[in-house]
């Protein structure tokens, strides 16, 4: 059965902002169906790391926020800690990245809160009715909140094709733990030339999983849980992620993921993906590349395998933007997400979300129509 996503494209006038077109658009998806009065709001978002600059501006969420407090819902703003090292690795360092990126609450008029605590650990396992896996680790304050409203900026991805409401959900969502479940099946590794002998890891090691020899860190793989918290302690990055899953592999855990970040959602999940600043990598890195394609603008749905079906159809029917990393596919109906990542399959992350119950690939698209005569 096809469902139902919304489209407002990015023209405005005197008539009719960006921001009230917003309005109309989250109206037009049923944002007052899905959020009632009292509800705690989870608003998912990604806070971008330092040096990017591609992520979802801040003003257009101070719009949806203050929308859900229309509706009477008590919303916040949240984001998960990253597997890797980075600006983004635990609750202090990512609420300050947030917060430098924009996101403050005098910006957005929301506090910020992390999904998954202050290490990355506040989580449940959520059983889940996969091929692949039969729970997963979610962040705690996913699980807790009444709504769950995810807000992804559509772009390509390295490993995945694109990025979008379906990743927001499967590694946006999850602990630390769940994201290294995604991504592997080891235990972390130890650069040995790289360990210094501090101990900082044999410390942070709650599992008794890490011993030091004379020269470096070992790690037991038989007590290891995967919990990941040595890689972000390790001030040497000597201790790393096996990266030992093939793309495709990752994808349909994070499809099976996704259906378990959104188990005891039914009927009060909404979601938004910007398709402006269509950038050819993750939003992770400390840089954001040329976008690929013009902006072409917002969708809403209740489904978020439609959702980024047809997000994708859109960046493909445009016309690639020339002096970027896309390499081929340049013209309308060209597949763009292999024209930077030839040697990714992105159509597998939709047929198996589809096939694991996330929802569909059929939708049918309902433009906006513009207010007035502006254009």
């Amino acid at each position: 059965m096809a469902s139902a996503v919304w489209f407002a494209d990015l023209r405005s006038g005197v008539r009719e902002n960006l921001f009230d077109k917003l309005e109309r658009l989250l109206n037009a998806a049923g944002l007052a169906e899905v959020v009632s009065q009292g509800d705690l709001t989870a608003v998912k978002i990604h806070f971008g790391e330092k040096g990017g600059h591609a992520y979802i501006r801040p003003v257009f969420i101070r719009k949806i926020v203050e929308q859900v407090k229309l509706q009477g819902g008590k919303p916040f703003l949240t984001d998960s800690s990253t597997l890797y090292p980075g600006q983004r690795k635990e609750a202090v360092s990512a609420l300050t990245c947030g917060i430098e990126n924009g996101f403050a609450y005098a910006v957005v008029g929301a506090p910020l809160i992390m999904a998954d605590g202050l290490r990355g650990s506040s989580s449940r396992r959520v059983p889940v009715e996969g091929e692949l896996l039969k729970s997963a680790d979610i962040a705690l304050e996913i699980l807790e909140s009444d709504v769950l409203l995810a807000v992804s900026h559509f772009k390509c991805h390295e490993l995945t094709g694109f990025g979008g409401a379906i990743k927001n959900l499967a590694m946006g969502c999850s602990s630390r733990a769940g994201k290294l479940e995604q991504h592997s099946t080891v235990a972390p590794k130890v650069a040995e030339k790289r360990c210094t002998l501090c101990g900082d890891c044999l410390q942070a090691c709650v599992h008794d999983a890490i011993q030091l020899s004379a020269a470096y860190a070992v790690i037991d793989a038989a007590k290891c849980t995967g919990c990941s918290r040595c890689i972000t302690i390790c001030g040497e990055t000597a201790i790393q992620i096996q990266w030992n899953e093939q793309s495709g592999k990752v994808m349909r855990k994070m499809a099976e993921y996704a259906v378990a970040a959104t188990s005891n959602k039914t009927g009060k999940q909404l979601y938004l993906n910007f398709i402006t600043q269509v950038s050819p990598s993750c939003d992770c890195y400390g840089h954001s590349d040329a976008a690929i394609v013009p902006d072409l603008g917002i969708l809403a749905g209740s489904d978020p395998v439609a959702l980024d079906q047809a997000c994708a159809d859109l960046v493909n029917q445009a016309t690639g933007l020339p002096d970027t990393a896309l390499s081929s596919g340049h013209e309308a109906g060209g597949d763009k997400f292999r024209g930077v990542h030839p040697k990714i399959d992105w159509e597998i992350t939709l047929e198996h979300a589809e096939k694991v119950g996330l929802g569909s690939r059929e939708y049918v698209l309902n433009r906006l129509e513009p207010q007035g005569k502006d254009w």
